[in-house]
């Protein structure tokens, strides 16, 4: 038996101390990060003044009400648009017609949402990055796509269709010229002349939400981080 004067034989004794120091600390780190969670939402969301909804517009309402009762929860760009309702209602309604399906396009939800994420990351926009990562890793049912694309779309686990849009996507965003050969490459992928028009009204959409997101130093819902990398757990 190792005698008590060993070197090293006192910390060996003290073991269970400091495993139930430990265990009080990661508790205490467990507290102190759901607080600062706490303490996060409860932090002005805009610096812009963000409405009661019960004083707004009644298609306002409506369509927040939709929308929350939809997803769980509102997404803090309707709230914050919400301080201009003309504008809420004109932005949502050119939202629903670039993002919803055109018939005869060949852009799926997940295409436009990655044309957002890859766009949204070149222009630094924090809240587009974050919610449209967490729609785009429900669409493609992919957990990891989204933050290759996030980080650098050039590195990213694309197939040649994909690379093929976001080559297009980020010549529009740089307002760079697009030539009739980058144009007709598309063709090889099932593409036509309409969904560049629908790849360029993704990518113009979302310049302006992205520049408003700056303007109003819009935050994250919570809820973005986790949607589509956990099950979400049935009520």
């Amino acid at each position: 038996m190792m005698p008590s004067t060993q070197p090293g034989f006192g910390i060996l004794r003290k073991l269970p101390v400091l495993a139930k120091k430990l265990g009080v600390v990661r508790l205490q780190a467990r507290t102190f990060q759901k607080l600062s969670y706490s303490l996060s939402e409860k932090k002005d969301i805009s610096r812009f003044p963000v409405p009661k909804l019960d004083t707004l517009p009644e298609d306002v309402q409506e369509r927040i009400n939709e929308v929350t009762e939809k997803s769980g929860f509102t997404p803090n760009v309707f709230s914050a648009m919400s301080y201009r309702p003309d504008e809420f209602r004109a932005f949502f309604q050119y939202y629903d017609a670039v993002m919803n399906d055109r018939e005869g396009g060949n852009l799926t939800k997940a295409d436009k949402e990655m044309i957002i994420v890859a766009t949204s990351a070149d222009n630094k926009c924090l809240y587009c990055i974050v919610a449209h990562s967490a729609v785009h890793r429900i669409y493609a049912k992919n957990p990891y796509l989204a933050d290759q694309i996030a980080a650098n779309w050039k590195t990213a686990d694309l197939d040649d269709r994909q690379r093929a849009i976001l080559d297009v996507a980020m010549n529009i965003c740089h307002c760079r010229a697009l030539s009739e050969d980058k144009i007709n490459s598309l063709k090889d992928y099932g593409l036509t002349r309409d969904d560049v028009w629908d790849i360029g009204a993704v990518v113009a959409l979302f310049a302006l939400s992205n520049r408003m997101a700056f303007t109003m130093n819009l935050k994250p819902n919570e809820d973005f981080y986790l949607m589509g990398r956990v099950k979400k757990e049935k009520k």
